[in-house]
């Protein structure tokens, strides 16, 4: 297994295909965009879907999620997505969008064998849309969210970033449309993971500001008198019921000691928490011809080493070197 130091296990792998994305989003990346991971450094498919084998087999994963950047922009995608679905044990296996393109590849990753995707999706309107991301391309977005229902690629969940004095009025009217459409909607409090640096705990909106909005205009009950245990999302129950609302509050209500989570970036690169300054480097090994036996051995002591909590509350807090489209949500 994957243990740490504080009795946690990780079962729970994310893969970061690649660091490129064809939005610009303003809490993420400057307009220009960054300078992305040359081809070389990135990890080929057969490395990745060998690394996935060894987690699986070797270090009792049972989820893969695939990320980026954003991960339709990878060329192997649909064929990894085949490769892991033969894997015995065979993982879950969900995808991380910002859907542009996913009404063209929905079909094809279904059959591929994915089980489900998440959909960033942060406004409704369509010039939010284009100050929030810097492109015009909401209605795509939209189609693409549409399309992966329509191939049941379920249940579809759309992540929402709620940004002031920009979208921070629409979390009602987001869940609104969620429910009409039967999508599972999770706002997600903004982290500081951007490219800028520019992130302030004092400017954020938090999940306390997100469920006061709905508040007005929809009767929440929290789900359920049981701990969510390692699941990121706190749900509430909407109006008696069937339809459910996620917040993830990493920052204000932070879920550390319940984590399951182990991060391989593009690169090859474990990183043990998203808010990780150390990596512990799988490439070489892989590239050296170390047997699969002394890789596991590598991610197991990398995770032993896993600290207690993120560090967002203390004073000394730095973040980590690498912005959130270089980690892998």
């Amino acid at each position: 297994m994957l243990i740490d130091t504080h009795g946690r296990v990780a079962t729970d792998l994310r893969v970061s295909l690649t660091d490129r994305c064809n939005l610009r989003c303003t809490y993420c990346m400057p307009e220009e965009g960054l300078r992305w991971l040359s081809k070389p450094d990135l990890l080929t498919d057969d490395e990745i879907v060998r690394l996935i084998d060894i987690a699986v087999r070797l270090l009792g994963i049972a989820e893969a999620r695939f990320t980026g950047g954003e991960p339709l922009l990878r060329p192997g995608l649909v064929g990894i997505i085949e490769r892991v679905a033969a894997l015995d044990p065979r993982p879950q296996m969900s995808l991380t969008t910002n859907g542009i393109g996913l009404k063209r590849t929905a079909t094809a990753l279904k059959a591929a064998g994915l089980d489900r995707v998440n959909v960033s999706l942060d406004t409704l309107r369509p010039d939010v849309f284009r100050t929030l991301t810097r492109r015009d391309r909401h209605q795509e977005v939209l189609d693409g969210i549409a399309a992966a229902r329509a191939v049941g690629l379920t249940p579809v969940k759309v992540n929402s970033v709620l940004m002031p004095a920009l979208n921070d009025d629409e979390a009602p009217d987001l869940l609104s449309w969620a429910m009409e459409h039967s999508y599972e909607l999770r706002f997600i409090e903004q982290m500081p993971l951007d490219a800028q640096h520019g992130w302030k705990r004092e400017a954020m909106v938090t999940a306390g500001d997100v469920l006061a909005s709905l508040r007005t205009r929809f009767d929440l009950t929290p789900e359920g008198n049981e701990e969510r245990g390692p699941a990121p999302a706190e749900r509430w129950v909407v109006n008696g019921g069937p339809h459910r609302v996620g917040i993830i509050a990493s920052v204000t209500r932070p879920f550390c000691a319940a984590c399951d989570r182990t991060r391989l970036t593009a690169d090859g690169q474990v990183r043990t928490c998203l808010f990780a300054r150390e990596e512990t480097d799988l490439r070489i090994a892989l590239r050296s011809g170390a047997p699969d036996e002394e890789i596991a051995r590598i991610w197991r002591v990398a995770m032993w080493g896993k600290k207690a909590a993120s560090g967002l509350d203390e004073p000394s807090f730095l973040q980590p070197d690498r912005p959130m489209s270089a980690i892998g949500g």
